[in-house]
């Protein structure tokens, strides 16, 4: 989530150690999309012979944390919301699981995955049923940030930030991971300015499914790669550059498929990019403003859009707000609405309920979650309440 070399002390990644400091008074330490799906997902289905649940009862809410850190976590959190209220309940932990620092559903609702955070990355499978572990398997590289589940069910991919490279998994009948099937370090191009080397901090397949993207701030690029479905491999179709050292973090696409948008975490801007499903190219536009406050040092982290590609949310860290944009124009341009701000500090993560009523947002340096209920006509945000308490909150996937 950061800029600058690739380690500082005990071995921890820039971008991990940005969001711990002046986060020690708190008591706290120690960033995507989307939630693995990225914008508002379709809600889980009900395990067989389940009870069928009424639209009111509570839903539930995973939290991702660092658990080498003091005033961490010590698993993935476990609480409900009120789908109505977004008020959240705390009611227990996933213990057993390193530094869980990203989380992503499968599209079954079956099974919950976590990256391991760590100089040995892994990626860790959760059977949500019985919240046993299915167990975890090496990602092949360091400090892995990101997961997300391809569409089909049957891959999962992930980002190796400290290491610059990108791992594909395959996902048994169960849940379960399998070795892994690909490994893609980014070695060209060269690194951006002030970085030591690649960064990947996302990876996501396109809403058409024909390619799956890897955002590399390390070297101010968007890598574009076919997925065999078979194999899963790898093969490098197009690659995308921001200006030199925009250090793109996040990438959202618009429910249409023909645009999206970047979130350029060194220079604190955004960019609405276009969308060719055809080659996977992503064509990348000019940087605009996050709305964050003059002398601020902010360093933008997730955008969201809503299902029907109507608005769109920037969780600003550093500023501490939420930006809205009004898409217009089919998706190719955003403009800047308002800010709220998001009652915690550092909002590292943030994803929408799956019916779009709620927004969560996860606080990093305050160890908090903030609850913001989306009004459907305007797109305003309102703060629910008080922020829940979530130590080192770092992802907040409500399903």
């Amino acid at each position: 989530m950061g800029s600058g070399t690739e380690a500082t002390r005990g071995g921890w990644s820039r971008r991990r150690f940005v969001g711990a400091l002046a986060g020690a008074a708190a008591v706290v330490a120690v960033p995507a999309p989307a939630a693995p799906p990225e914008g508002a997902r379709p809600a889980p289905r009900p395990a067989p012979g389940s009870p069928t649940k009424s639209p009111a009862d509570p839903r539930p809410l995973y939290l991702g944390t660092y658990t080498s850190v003091d005033g961490g976590g010590t698993g993935i959190g476990l609480a409900t919301y009120a789908p109505d209220s977004g008020r959240i309940t705390g009611t227990g932990t996933i213990a057993g699981v390193a530094d869980p620092s990203y989380l992503a559903v499968h599209p079954d609702g079956r099974t919950l995955y976590a990256v391991n955070e760590r100089t040995d990355g892994g990626v860790t499978a959760v059977r949500l049923a019985d919240r046993k572990i299915l167990g975890s398997r090496s990602t092949g590289g360091a400090g892995p940030c990101h997961l997300s589940v391809h569409p089909s069910g049957r891959w999962l991919l992930s980002a190796n930030y400290t290491s610059g490279s990108v791992a594909v998994h395959p996902i048994d009948a169960t849940g379960a991971l399998g070795e892994r099937t690909d490994l893609v370090t980014h070695s060209s191009p060269a690194p951006g300015p002030g970085q030591q080397g690649p960064h990947a901090h996302q990876f996501i397949t396109s809403p058409d499914g024909g390619h799956v993207l890897a955002v590399d701030l390390g070297t101010d690029t968007v890598y574009s790669y076919r997925l065999d479905l078979a194999t899963g491999r790898l093969t490098e179709a197009a690659q995308a550059h921001t200006r030199p050292g925009a250090g793109p973090r996040h990438l959202t696409f618009h429910p249409g498929g023909r645009y999206a948008y970047l979130a350029n975490e060194v220079d604190d801007t955004i960019a609405v990019c276009g969308y060719d499903p055809a080659g996977g190219r992503l064509s990348i536009g000019a940087p605009q403003s996050t709305g964050s406050r003059s002398g601020t040092t902010n360093y933008p982290a997730q955008i969201l859009v809503t299902a029907d590609g109507a608005y769109a949310y920037l969780a600003n860290r550093g500023d501490n707000t939420l930006a809205r944009y009004a898409v217009e124009a089919d998706g190719a341009r955003l403009r800047l609405l308002d800010t709220v701000p998001v009652d915690g500090d550092f909002p590292r993560q943030i994803a929408f309920s799956p019916d779009g009523r709620l927004l969560f947002a996860a606080d990093q340096r305050s160890g908090t979650v903030s609850v913001f209920t989306l009004d459907p006509q305007g797109g305003e945000l309102r703060l629910a309440g008080e922020p829940f308490a979530s130590p080192v909150a770092v992802c907040a996937l409500p399903l």
